[in-house]
């Protein structure tokens, strides 16, 4: 805001009609409030579209308590407020006293209203500029508190796409692990289907029959026993069932929350874009909004769980 309509809101804010205070600045070249003050109260005959209205308003509750002259009576020189004694030159000052003091017994007076001398213009200048500072600093304050909000928002906003950033990677990071595994267990699968062809082709040429030679089979581990202490797993396999029938296959560690599953979903489906929820079939259960911050092990979704996709009606993810 400019120092001129500073000066403006101020005259307005002392009871003047806006188009007073700028034709006042004006007419003092925008000086100083005091100068267009003294400009105003010097004219007060000069025609102001708002001064009807305030003399309607200010000057109505006076008209009975301000005398008509009388001819016979000793030529009025001023206007005096009956509540405190103080003494006006003008209309136009008496309306701006009745606004500020709330004051509204007036009578003519004889006495003369002694000018301003320089020390009360110094106070009236003194207390305007002050006005007019502690009006900037509450400016500057709430500036500088909206940068602050500003600011902690960016940074929050930040830090929540830095950590979506990690996840993705992280994801990424598994997806291609589980690639590698498969790859080297198909690897595997194929050299062993080699070497059983090779076995067979040499039994061949001696003469003996495969009816004759037990097939060469991968050995597979002994069931534990039914009161065996549980395996410390350190990852899961779950297989998520989307709305469209498709599904998706993704290993995770039971320390993962559910949310992890469920950005891994968001990320990959195939089947648009609705908000849904999570379930499980056996035991069938719904994941609620408190769930999704838990490990996935202490939701029995360790070592391996099938997740179905619902459409949700209300969810705190949406």
């Amino acid at each position: 805001m400019s120092a001129g309509s500073d000066f403006v809101s101020m005259l307005v804010e002392m009871g003047f009609s806006k188009e007073k205070a700028e034709k006042g600045l004006s007419m003092t070249g925008h000086k100083s409030v005091e100068a267009a003050m003294e400009w105003i109260f010097s004219n007060p005959g000069e025609s102001d579209p708002g001064s009807s209205q305030s003399t309607s308003e200010a000057g109505t509750s006076n008209q009975n308590s301000v005398p008509e002259s009388d001819n016979n009576a000793e030529e009025a020189k001023s206007i005096k407020c009956d509540d405190c004694n103080k003494l006006f030159k003008s209309q136009l000052e008496v309306e701006y006293h009745a606004t500020k003091s709330g004051h509204s017994n007036f009578s003519e007076s004889t006495e003369e209203k002694k000018p301003m001398t320089d020390e009360e213009k110094q106070e009236q200048l003194r207390k305007i500029e002050e006005k007019l500072k502690e009006k900037r600093r509450e400016r500057e304050e709430s500036e500088k508190k909206e940068a602050l909000e500003k600011e902690k928002r960016r940074i929050q906003s930040g830090k929540e796409i830095t950590e979506a950033k990690r996840k993705m990677e992280e994801l990424e990071m598994k997806k291609i692990l589980d690639q590698r595994k498969r790859e080297k267990e198909e690897e595997r699968q194929a050299r062993l289907r080699v070497k059983q062809l090779i076995e067979s082709d040499k039994l061949a040429r001696k003469g003996i029959t495969a009816e004759q030679v037990k097939p060469i089979v991968t050995p597979t581990p002994a069931p534990a026993p039914v009161n065996a202490a549980p395996k410390d797993y350190s990852q899961t396999r779950i297989q998520i069932r989307l709305t469209n029938g498709s599904t998706l296959n993704q290993t995770f560690g039971v320390k993962e929350p559910l949310a992890a599953v469920r950005l891994f979903i968001e990320m990959n489906r195939t089947d648009g874009n609705d908000s849904f929820s999570l379930m499980t079939n056996f035991p069938k259960k719904v994941f609620l909004e408190d769930d999704y911050d838990k490990p996935l092990e202490l939701l029995n979704l360790v070592p391996s769980a099938v997740l179905i996709l619902t459409k949700s009606r209300s969810n705190a993810f949406d």
